[in-house]
């Protein structure tokens, strides 16, 4: 019987080692291509940054992000897009992408900040996300109310709680008084009951304009300055930021909101319960996860592109999240023939 036991348990051994060794397979093969597929988009992109046109922002990063998607070992499925087919030339929700191996759903935002890219802003982002198939849910495009905490308050705070109570274990969590907490929240007119209790607690306020991706990325790397992002933004964006505050071992807790009957009708067709606070595992279930980011205007984050002659320069974010490895890629791309530069550390 011993014997048998041990023969089982190797066998079991071998079998997890065989499922962890698939897993990270997956994001081996594809982690860097991801950040080849956003730095792509971000270059495109910036070739209209500043010209305060956000529509051709936006046609330029999603062409050029649908045609290396194209080019990846994949065979995709885009679950979070530019809206869907009827709304969308390309990237539209269901869109089948690339004609490879591996399966994999995937999230997309070409250009998150399309207006701040357009005027030359701070934080015009390419964004995309690719999971095995299932592990991005498909939320509808609407309203979310949406709370993201860095490591050390993850598990510990609650989107059904008071504000201030949140506030108080957050910044329990990281070991600091409450007026030491920077909370981001979107400039909108439905955000200024938030906006001023959260003032009311001594915690001050960081107003955006855009891009709530970008803001939950700042949340979770240390050395921002930022704390916690509150309030509703959208949730497609709630998704993509899922995926990244797992592989920063973040969180993001957030609640669908209904604003009419014809949307409560779709949320019913898409099993969406609208009182329920999703968790990041919930919005980002899979046990494989690539998320890559590339700037396009300059952030706090990462660098915009910088063109120079013959060529640009990108600065990308990517990670996997069963490899467990985070990294910041600082690109240089030689566009013309016989284009040169001279490298600086």
């Amino acid at each position: 019987m011993t014997v048998k036991r041990q023969k089982g348990a190797d066998r079991a051994s071998e079998k997890g080692a065989e499922t962890r060794a698939g897993s990270n397979h997956f994001e081996h093969a594809l982690v860097l291509e991801t950040a080849r597929v956003t730095e792509g988009a971000a270059l495109a992109a910036s070739r209209f940054m500043g010209m305060g046109d956000k529509n051709a922002v936006d046609g330029a990063g999603t062409e050029a992000m649908r045609t290396l998607l194209n080019s990846l070992d994949i065979r995709g499925t885009v679950v979070i897009g530019e809206g869907e087919m009827d709304e969308a030339p390309m990237l539209y929700i269901g869109e089948q992408v690339g004609s490879g191996q591996y399966e994999v759903d995937i999230a997309v935002d070409p250009v998150e900040g399309t207006v701040v890219t357009a005027k030359g802003l701070p934080n015009g982002l390419a964004v995309i996300a690719l999971s095995e198939r299932g592990g991005l849910m498909h939320a509808p495009d609407c309203y979310m109310d949406k709370l993201v905490v860095p490591p050390p308050a993850a598990g510990k705070v609650n989107l059904d709680w008071p504000v201030e109570a949140n506030l108080n274990v957050l910044a329990q969590s990281l070991e600091r008084d409450v007026d030491d907490l920077m909370i981001t929240i979107l400039d909108r007119e439905r955000h200024a009951d938030l906006i001023r209790r959260v003032r009311a607690t001594g915690a001050r306020v960081k107003l955006i304009g855009d891009g709530d991706v970008v803001a939950s990325l700042q949340v979770g790397v240390r050395g921002t300055g930022v704390h916690a992002l509150m309030g509703s933004g959208g949730a497609p964006e709630g998704v993509l930021s899922a995926a990244a505050m797992k592989c920063l071992g973040a969180e993001i807790q957030g609640r669908f909101i209904a604003e009419d009957d014809a949307m409560r009708e779709r949320f019913a067709l898409m099993g969406v319960d609208e009182k329920r606070v999703y968790k990041t595992n919930d919005l980002a279930p899979g046990s494989q996860m690539v998320f890559s980011a590339t700037g396009i205007t300059y952030g706090e984050i990462l660098n915009g592109v910088r063109h120079f002659g013959g060529g640009a320069r990108t600065h990308t974010l990517v990670m996997g999240y069963a490899t467990r490895v985070v990294r910041f890629i600082d690109s240089v791309h030689l566009e013309d023939d016989g284009a040169r530069v001279t490298i600086r550390v």
